[in-house]
């Protein structure tokens, strides 16, 4: 099993220290989140949370996620980075893969990016984009982004979207891993269908072990349980080294983790405290997996 920071929700100051410090101690990945805007009232409930209510307020500090991997990227040599998720189907795909191509070139090819829909009919209301499609969207926006990155001209002509014969610069020297988030069953079957692996929501492992389980099941239906693939979770009850291993047996690739929120620390402890959880959490658990 694999590593991954996670630095979303962290003030501002603490993204580039705690990178660096997860490339010093060998943690394979870093992951950041999207936000884009922060609406007094929403017409939809937040799915991901037992309440249906945000776990966070306007004052949170939600950085883009392209720009402060880029800054991260400039001062790390090894760890990798994961946007978790990207809103997809609000932005332009081209735009998209512009972003990920600049970030690739900054960062050394050390990007994957996740993708997810957006729980928000406002986010599209406000960037122009229709709601209804946001699936369909999501799932053409993959394929566009992809031969974007190829480096050579390409036209697309879809359902959603239709570009002339164009090529973009830079473009990463080798494949871009894309990765599909969420929870609803026709998310799980694109990820299945399509992408290079699934994020799953803060969820319980139980949950996560289920979803593993019917990704697993489309991937066989499809045809593409031959091709690599990554299970990442982001699980709210496997803390210490025995929930770790519960979740590497799920078939888990890749934990999502915050040491200090699991050794009473808190988001806006001192960043040197949450470095000494990370070495903390690097000694008894990742050392040991």
């Amino acid at each position: 099993m694999k590593f991954n920071l996670t630095l979303t929700f962290n003030p501002m100051e603490h993204y580039v220290p705690l990178a660096k410090a997860a490339d010093e101690l060998g943690w394979h990945s870093v992951n950041v989140g999207d936000g884009l805007f922060f609406y007094d009232e929403t017409s939809v409930d937040y799915p991901y949370s037992d309440s249906g209510a945000r776990y966070w307020s306007a004052n949170t500090q939600f950085l883009d996620p392209f720009a402060v991997i880029s800054a991260m990227g400039m001062v790390t040599k090894n760890v990798r980075f994961l946007i978790n998720v990207l809103k997809l189907p609000v932005r332009n795909p081209l735009l998209v893969a512009k972003l990920c191509g600049t970030t690739t070139f900054l960062t050394d090819d050390r990007l994957s990016l996740g993708v997810g829909l957006s729980p928000w009919p406002e986010d599209f209301e406000i960037c122009g984009t229709d709601w209804k499609t946001r699936g369909a969207r999501c799932g053409e926006s993959i394929e566009i982004i992809k031969k974007a990155l190829s480096g050579e001209f390409f036209e697309h002509k879809g359902a959603h979207y239709d570009f002339p014969n164009l090529s973009i610069n830079p473009v990463p020297n080798q494949d871009m891993p894309i990765l599909i988030g969420g929870t609803a069953e026709p998310v799980l079957k694109r990820a299945a269908r399509i992408a290079d692996g699934f994020v799953s929501p803060n969820t319980t492992a139980d949950n996560i072990d289920e979803m593993i389980k019917k990704i697993h099941g489309y991937r066989k239906e499809y045809g593409t349980d031959n091709k690599p693939f990554r299970m990442v979770s982001v699980a709210i009850d496997a803390f210490d080294l025995d929930g770790h291993k519960r979740l590497a047996d799920m078939g888990v690739d890749e934990c999502c983790d915050m040491p200090w929120l699991y050794y009473g620390g808190k988001f806006k402890s001192p960043v040197e405290e949450k470095i000494e959880h990370m070495k903390r959490f690097t000694d008894e658990v990742i050392a040991k997996m």
